[in-house]
């Protein structure tokens, strides 16, 4: 049995797995911080302890994503775009689309069933939009960012959140807290300000019909419901979508050597 380790550092949290030469995830694990951190070294001694393993049992080590260069044992470095793609198409079938809201940019990857990208398009370098942004906003709300996930979903009136970009919209949401506008319609407001965000990606890469949403923020139940209305489409999710970074480089690692 070989094993192999694939690790996403990210800006804003550090993802691991560990998998068999034959594609079995054995340990996965989420640290909330990133890069320039212990985070990456936090999740990879994680997915050790749960698997029992010690790191000279690890036959091949693949990082990827912001701070990809930072982990000194790695084997091989890749892309996040890459990674995310490969995982997608590996976790779920007929995906076309690929839409990933990281914790400082946006991407949108059109692929085909083997995860080979055939466009992409990102956001530029404002934070607008991203897992940042709305770890931002809902600090402004004084919310978890678990809780902004799902008040929106009990929105009546959605707020107008006008400006993309972070600092002034963040400006709005206290103003809009100081009109006693609730919490649900300043939740639904600032979804749908980044569901308009992600499909001027999408318009820009070319719209598919099979749409997966990959990363971390596509935990969040309130913007998977608004990018679906944006887009009038059924968005699809998968319950590692958070470790797809990690998944996708661990199946290269495995692709490459066994």
């Amino acid at each position: 049995m070989n094993y192999i380790v694939g690790i996403d550092i990210g800006s804003t949290a550090s993802k691991a797995v560990i998998m068999t030469d034959q594609k079995l995830i054995i340990a996965k694990d989420v640290v909330h911080i990133g890069t320039g951190t212990i985070g990456p070294y936090q999740a990879l001694n994680n997915v050790l302890e749960i698997a029992k393993l010690k790191l000279e049992d690890i036959d091949y080590i693949v990082s990827t994503g912001y701070g990809r260069f930072s982990l000194k044992e790695a084997d091989e470095e890749k892309s996040e775009l890459t990674c995310h793609a490969k995982a997608i198409a590996w976790m779920m079938d007929g995906i076309e689309q690929v839409i990933d809201v990281g914790g400082q940019d946006i991407k949108v990857m059109n692929i085909d069933n083997r995860g080979i990208i055939h466009n992409f398009v990102m956001n530029d370098k404002c934070a607008a939009g991203t897992g940042r942004f709305l770890d931002t906003m809902a600090r402004a709300m004084n919310v978890d960012i678990e809780d902004l996930s799902t008040l929106s979903l009990n929105s009546k009136n959605p707020a107008e959140i006008s400006s993309t970009c972070t600092v002034f919209a963040e400006s709005e949401v206290i103003s809009k807290l100081a009109k006693n506008i609730s919490l649900e319609d300043i939740a639904a407001g600032i979804h749908n300000s980044v569901s308009h965000r992600i499909l001027a990606l999408v318009n820009r890469c070319g719209r598919k019909e099979k749409i997966a949403l990959s990363g971390g923020v596509a935990k969040n139940i309130g913007l998977k419901v608004s990018l679906e209305r944006e887009l009038n489409t059924k968005i699809q999710t998968h319950e590692n979508c958070q470790l797809a970074g990690a998944i996708g480089a661990a199946l290269i690692g495995i692709d490459k050597n066994y």
